[in-house]
């Protein structure tokens, strides 16, 4: 593990860039579809397709991405796809099939756009496309993940004990009531990765934003200052999230 007290980090220290990070990689990833082919996981295809999307979104994101930074409004217009990709995403996991998918801007919007804003208005966040985008795309992915988790397991919850919800009804409660009843634990379990991760950073992980700014020059301090904020406003984008999800389903716009 590189010495943090000896000065600032160099991606070469981290992981050397060359065909034997490539090998590496290409060999980790047969792999996993291995592993997951092999442990009847039944996503074995899904872990090459991942791992081969990963690659060409990547090459093409190093390609454009200083382009798209020179300028604000490319920079919006890129934040804006990543949110659409989410969307579709989150939205496609909470409802496999049918229409509804497109219910999940709410719940990442609700949780990315305020906290975005806020730091922009703030100051605390510089106006520049390479300050946007990177910080953009850490909430839009955590609003991503939660949306997706909590979304499918309030439908499968509710789908599974069906006759609980209708035992509800039964006994007066209302519609949104009563599918809350049922669903909200499942769904709230969707919080359990962000708390895990805030709980145990430093102990266990150094995560992405203190690393690249251990790399970018900072201090440690200046880079744990940082990565605390991250955490903090993840909490939130993933609560807020849960929570609009939640109603979503509650209110019957989002079912299996």
């Amino acid at each position: 593990m590189a010495d943090l007290t000896a000065g600032p980090l160099t991606a070469a220290q981290l992981l050397p860039v060359g065909p034997a990070l490539g090998v590496a990689t290409a060999l980790l990833l047969a792999a996993g579809v291995a592993v997951a082919g092999l442990g009847r996981l039944g996503h074995g295809r899904a872990v090459l397709r991942a791992g081969l999307r990963a690659v060409l979104q990547l090459a093409a994101v190093a390609l454009v991405i200083a382009w798209v930074a020179g300028s604000m409004w490319t920079s919006a217009a890129f934040v804006l796809l990543m949110v659409a990709v989410a969307v579709r995403t989150a939205g496609r996991r909470m409802v496999p099939a049918g229409p509804g998918w497109q219910w999940a801007a709410l719940p990442i919007g609700a949780g990315v756009l305020p906290v975005l804003l806020l730091l922009l208005g703030s100051g605390l966040l510089p106006f520049q496309g390479l300050s946007v985008i990177p910080v953009a795309g850490i909430l839009t992915g955590g609003a991503l993940t939660a949306t997706s988790l909590a979304g499918r397991r309030a439908v499968d919850e509710l789908t599974q004990r069906r006759g609980e919800v209708e035992a509800a009804l039964a006994l007066g409660f209302e519609q949104r009531d009563a599918r809350l009843e049922i669903c909200r634990t499942a769904a709230a379990t969707s919080l359990v990765p962000a708390l895990d991760q805030t709980r145990t950073v430093g102990l266990v992980t150094l995560p992405g934003a203190f690393v690249g700014m251990l790399l970018g020059g900072a201090s440690a301090v200046e880079a744990g200052a940082v990565q605390l904020f991250v955490l903090v406003a993840l909490l939130l984008v993933e609560a807020v999230a849960v929570v609009v999800v939640l109603e979503l389903v509650g209110r019957g716009a989002v079912s299996g």
